[in-house]
């Protein structure tokens, strides 16, 4: 008896063992690479991604790029060597790794990019449309300038988002010649942002000082430094220079509610839902098998961005 209870213990192991094995041969396996996670929008996009994909009972690993091409390449060869069952990347560099976008394309593994730029290599980017978003944040600018007066702008030309929104603030200014620009600072694509940020508008600020009424940064996190720097400056007081920036999140939300804080509206872009969008997608494209077209007609999945300002920010400071 305790012989042939024995044999039926072991043979519901094996079958538990075999269960569980074919479980985990079954369980789909995601990567995800931010490009540089020590940027908030970056790790919002790819924390989120990786919790929709577990939530799914998905295997999902977070690699970071820290902002370094030859790390990010050297990350997607060997994601397509372990053939993992697709690849969502959050702002990443489709031209520059143009070779490994083909090859995962070449290799059969989808790949879905945030806020990256299109590619023929990948499926879709989840993204918002950045001139629309540039448009937003430009004319509110404006708006409280009363379409006159100097401004100072903060720009980065390494992102193709922040890159189209300066193009569209030098639109808006050539139609509006009353609003002068008096100084830029581009910001450098090293670690050190900040402290280059930093330094470079500390610089604009002396160099005018009295003689801004507003100022545009290309991003929040940039709009942090200058705000910080313009509560430290003796005298001054909130709107003026009024500074208008584009991201959103609790810090951005905070500061627009704070009245000591100079910093009056972002455009505020979903980066967690993008991150769950493209979660979905995969699941249509790569665990579905859906065709591309049947799930969007372009390479671009527009999600809807929102301009929050001291008139609707206590509704985000809820959540």
């Amino acid at each position: 008896m305790t012989t042939r209870r024995a044999l039926i213990q072991s043979a519901g192991a094996a079958v538990a063992l075999a269960q569980l094995g074919a479980r985990a041969q079954s369980r789909f396996n995601l990567a995800i690479i931010g490009f540089q996670m020590s940027s908030e929008t970056h790790a919002r996009v790819a924390n989120a991604a990786e919790s929709a994909a577990k939530a799914k009972g998905w295997s999902a690993q977070v690699l970071n790029s820290k902002g370094e091409m030859p790390t990010h390449i050297a990350q997607f060869d060997t994601l397509i060597q372990n053939k993992v069952g697709a690849i969502v990347v959050a702002m990443g560099k489709p031209v520059e790794a143009d070779a490994q976008f083909r090859k995962a394309k070449e290799a059969g593994i989808p790949v879905v990019t945030v806020m990256s730029g299109a590619s023929p290599h990948a499926a879709f980017d989840i993204a918002v449309n950045e001139y629309s978003v540039g448009a937003r944040a430009a004319i509110y600018l404006m708006d409280q300038l009363g379409y006159r007066g100097n401004i100072l702008t903060q720009r980065f030309e390494g992102n193709t988002a922040t890159r189209i929104r300066g193009k569209v603030l030098d639109a808006v200014l050539s139609e509006n010649a009353a609003v002068k620009q008096v100084g830029t600072h581009t910001m450098a694509r090293t670690a050190s942002w900040r402290d280059d940020v930093r330094a470079g508008m500390s610089a604009l600020l002396l160099r005018n000082q009295g003689a801004v009424d507003g100022i545009w940064a290309s991003f929040d996190g940039q709009a942090y430094i200058i705000d910080d720097l313009l509560q430290q400056t003796s005298g001054a007081t909130r709107g003026k220079p009024a500074l208008v920036s584009v991201d959103g999140g609790p810090e951005t939300y905070r500061r627009i509610a704070d009245p000591k804080s100079f910093l009056q509206a972002t455009v505020a872009i979903p980066f967690e839902r993008m991150g769950t969008e493209a979660i979905n997608v995969v699941e249509r494209i790569a665990v579905r098998k859906e065709a591309a077209e049947s799930v969007n007609a372009g390479p671009y999945i527009y999600m809807a961005s929102e301009l929050i300002d001291k008139t609707n920010v206590a509704q985000y400071l809820k959540k």
